[in-house]
């Protein structure tokens, strides 16, 4: 039985601004170096390192090694649910701009971004409505892949949807938007494959994405999706 003790100490790990930045920069699924993460957070090398031992300690972060070098990343996607469900319990506020490019990013951000493995933003909610609306989805009655739904994403889409440690389907409130999105296996699979495919592409390094010309075709055409930036 978790204890009080037990939970202050998992509280605390992200208590401090530069290890909730590491942590919101590591929602977009990917492996990072302690480099990268230093110049997100705004801190020396040497402070990020002990960031991360950490949050590794802690059990938030796993680290991998490949080669000479060393990368971490969320360790499970019951880490990056956790991060996604408390930012989503904060009062949305204006973001604080200081430029034209800042603010790029940050509208790039509301369109459409990656939430660590699905996909996020005015995109994820559009989609998840949409799936909705086709019967592929059930969001009233516990947030379910109808049967047709199971059936149109693996013939129609070709996704493999077995797996033993994974719920096929749950929501995931959208910090931005303010309402639910599609993660799970099927929300991930779904991300893969329009990262494949080419539907979307990522902007830059970060989390945002962006919809292609054949994506918003595919979308329009399967599941009846138009005006999407």
């Amino acid at each position: 039985m978790t204890s009080a003790s037990e939970l202050a100490r998992l509280a605390s790990l992200l208590a401090d601004e530069s290890r909730a930045a590491m942590c919101l920069a590591l929602l977009d699924g990917r492996a990072w170096t302690a480099g990268e993460l230093a110049g997100q957070a705004g801190v020396a090398a040497s402070t990020a390192t002990e960031h991360l031992h950490r949050l590794v300690q802690g059990g938030l972060l796993v680290e991998r090694k490949q080669g000479r070098h060393r990368y971490v990343q969320l360790a499970d996607p019951a880490a990056a649910q956790l991060i996604e469900d408390l930012a989503a319990r904060l009062d949305p506020r204006p973001a604080r701009v200081t430029g034209l490019r800042a603010a790029t990013a940050s509208a790039a951000l509301r369109r459409g971004r990656t939430c660590y493995d699905h996909l996020a933003g005015q995109l994820g909610v559009a989609v998840t409505d949409a799936m909705t609306a086709r019967g592929l989805l059930d969001q009233d009655g516990g947030f379910a892949l109808t049967p047709y739904g199971k059936e149109w994403l693996v013939d129609r889409l070709d996704l493999d949807l077995r797996s033993r440690s994974r719920p096929l389907a749950r929501g995931c409130l959208d910090w931005t938007e303010r309402r639910q999105h599609l993660a799970g296996l099927a929300g991930a699979r779904l991300c893969e494959t329009f990262l494949e495919r080419r539907w979307v592409t990522r902007i830059g390094s970060g989390r945002a994405v962006r919809l292609t010309a054949d994506g918003r075709a595919a979308l329009r055409a399967d599941l009846g999706l138009d005006g999407l930036d």
